[in-house]
């Protein structure tokens, strides 16, 4: 009778230590892990952001996006423009653009705001294939800039 409650008792912590050192990482992915309301509100204000708006004459907006990455936290917004100018129009029009918008230059296409308390940074990638994508990427915890 003994030796059952000491097998019954050893089976019961066996479980309990299972399920707290599987329960835990399990409960953190569950319900910590990833992006959750704090980064979709930062998602939300950096798709709202004008500049996003501010195409280039002659540009034909294509596509708008949102996302945020789970691993890292940084939340990212922007728009795909179909473009057939050169690189130097797009960068001399969003540097008159994009610091009426709170933007300020930070190096080649590349500038920065504060947007919802995070420091966002505002990037151009394009236009030598035809296609312009302006990008406005963010991270809460991180005060740098991505460029």
């Amino acid at each position: 009778m003994r030796m059952a409650m000491v097998g019954t008792w050893a089976a019961v912590v066996m479980v309990v230590m299972g399920l707290v050192v599987v329960g835990v990482p399990v409960g953190y992915f569950l319900f910590v892990y990833g992006c959750g309301r704090e980064e979709e509100r930062l998602g939300e204000a950096l798709a709202g952001d004008p500049v996003l708006g501010e195409g280039v004459e002659g540009v034909r907006a294509e596509e708008s996006y949102q996302g945020c990455d789970d691993d890292d936290l940084f939340v990212v917004a922007g728009k795909s423009y179909r473009y057939g100018g050169d690189r130097k129009s797009v960068l001399a029009h969003y540097r008159e653009a994009a610091p009426a918008h709170g933007w300020r230059y930070r190096t080649n296409d590349c500038f920065t705001k504060s947007i919802d308390g995070a420091v966002a940074s505002l990037t151009l990638h394009g236009p030598a294939d035809g296609s312009l994508q302006v990008e406005i990427v963010a991270v809460r915890e991180d005060p740098e800039p991505w460029c």
